[in-house]
């Protein structure tokens, strides 16, 4: 299915009752409760489906996830693994970091709904969080409920489109649903919240914000951050995208002084928000005076903490993460398995062993075991296999392995007795083979190279008896021997489907009318 058509699904998906940003009477109202998850952890190992490479690449995640505790400093892990550009005061933050156990950080990263889905990218922050959690610290993923209104302009060239209410209810329901099922398959204890930030923006009017807020910024900072001169530099920005770093940074303030955030984390595009966020702590909890004379940071390593790290780009400098038909999605509906599968699966060796340490859970000695087999496509197996796992559980992650044998030449699944009906109906949802509807009374009863002809996969009758003759003929994956083969009601899976080749690559998917 087409990414257009998936996507045309997203949209009516259900919808669960979100806040909404509108205006009463000069204030901002909130039509609803945000969304407050507590998740409680819940361990994912290889499903028995899967092949022995894949199991191998579980144990692997699981030796790492156990060497990651309380005792160790998440600073030091996310340096082995790449994933640090930027710290607002590095030994602060080591230092904050290394009392997991009797005074655990509390983290967050933001994730603006401006999509049904998240993507790839949005991963590596997902990541980052499990690696804090893994580490025995307490997490917190937001969803922008009401900064979405407003757009990031941080890496865009132009202003983002206004999106309606109800596109923004959907996008947060699924969102705030990944969110809770990624964080939770990756083990937290108690220690992971997802929130929204309507829930304090849903009741402050303008006057408040510019009151509270406005008055601690300073206009020369907001102008020097790169998101605002790089737009001035170009197109110009609205002051509503000016804004925008006021928002996130009032964000770190509330989830501080309403959770005990101290920390937060985010791709290295998001440098200027986060220092804007440090920055109005300091303001509303120290006041001017001592924030202008903050020179060396003390201040910050008191009351709160940024880390950036790298974006997801390949070797070449170009996103990691964008496919010829758009975003790979994290949503199932959004991108099946699959296909979500593949696109790891054809990572280039320059790419692999980078992209192993920054988005899997894999033991670092073993990705430096991968790094010696590049060429035979074990590394990019063990990535497919550990990533798609965490996105989409085991069940997910046998279903793209079930389809990649299916749609191998020649393969056989399912045992050794051809394909079943979840298989095949995974095979059309990722547009693995095309679709035919051809009327039962055409198909039961009646000669198999009928059937061929009528698939489109013989031009002839006599051409389909020369394909069952050279066996070339493919009916659920098993070889048809007999010319004359008529179809029963056995050779019907789940009553309405079957899967007929020519030779070990052209396959079609009979539905029956």
């Amino acid at each position: 299915a087409s990414t257009c058509s998936v996507m045309s699904r997203v949209s009516t998906c259900r919808r669960a009752s979100f806040s909404s940003f509108g205006y009463f009477n000069g204030k901002i109202r909130q039509s609803s409760s945000s969304h407050l998850f507590k998740l409680n952890s819940a361990s994912t190992t290889a499903s028995a489906s899967t092949s022995t490479s894949t199991s191998s690449s579980s144990s692997s995640s699981s030796a790492s996830s156990a060497a990651a505790t309380s005792e160790t400093n998440v600073v030091d892990v996310l340096r082995s693994r790449g994933l640090v550009e930027a710290m607002t005061d590095e030994d602060a933050m080591r230092a904050a970091a290394s009392a997991a156990s009797t005074k655990p950080l509390t983290v967050y990263c933001g994730f603006d709904p401006t999509a049904p889905s998240l993507h790839l990218g949005n991963l590596l922050g997902i990541v980052v969080l499990a690696w804090f959690q893994k580490c025995g610290h307490n997490v917190v993923a937001l969803c922008g409920g009401a900064t979405a209104r407003v757009g990031d302009p941080s890496g865009k060239s132009a202003e983002r489109p206004v999106l309606s209410e109800e596109v923004l209810a959907t996008n947060v329901d699924g969102i705030t649903d990944t969110l809770g099922s990624l964080l939770r398959r990756a083990g937290g204890e108690e220690n992971v919240k997802v929130l929204d930030n309507m829930s304090w923006y849903g009741s402050m009017s303008l006057l408040e914000f510019l009151r509270e807020v406005g008055k601690n910024a300073r206009v020369g900072v907001m102008m020097a951050k790169d998101s605002v001169k790089t737009r001035l530099e170009g197109e110009g920005m609205s002051y509503t995208e000016f804004t925008y770093q006021l928002l996130q940074g009032y964000d770190f303030y509330m989830l501080r002084r309403e959770h005990g955030v101290t920390v937060q984390i985010g791709g290295s595009d998001q440098w200027g928000n986060i220092t804007a966020g440090t920055d109005l702590i300091r303001r509303l909890e120290v006041g001017d005076a001592e924030t202008d004379d903050d020179a060396d940071g003390e201040l910050s390593a008191r009351l709160a903490h940024g880390l950036t790290f790298p974006l997801l780009l390949k070797s070449d400098g170009t996103k990691f993460g964008k496919s010829e038909s758009g975003a790979v999605w994290l949503r199932k509906d959004a991108l099946s398995p699959y296909d979500f599968y593949q696109y790891l699966y054809r990572t280039a060796d320059a790419d692999v062993v980078r992209l192993l340490k920054s988005l899997t859970f894999v033991d670092l000695d073993e990705i430096d075991r991968l790094a010696q087999t590049l060429g035979d496509n074990e590394a990019q197996r063990v990535l497919a296999s550990e990533v798609t796992r965490f996105v989409h559980g085991d069940e997910g992650l046998a279903e793209a392995l079930k389809v990649t044998q299916a749609m191998a030449p020649g393969k056989k699944v399912a045992g050794e007795s051809g394909v079943d009906g979840d298989t095949l109906r995974a095979i059309v949802s990722a547009g693995g083979a095309p679709v035919v509807d051809i009327a039962r009374s055409n198909v039961v009863g009646q000669p198999y190279i009928n059937v061929l002809v009528e698939a489109g996969l013989a031009k002839s009758k006599g051409e389909a008896r020369r394909l069952v003759k050279g066996g070339g003929a493919r009916l659920n994956e098993e070889v048809v021997k007999e010319e004359m083969y008529m179809l029963k009601d056995d050779d019907i899976i789940d009553d309405e489907l079957l899967m007929v080749g020519s030779g070990k690559k052209k396959k079609v998917v009979v539905n029956l009318t």
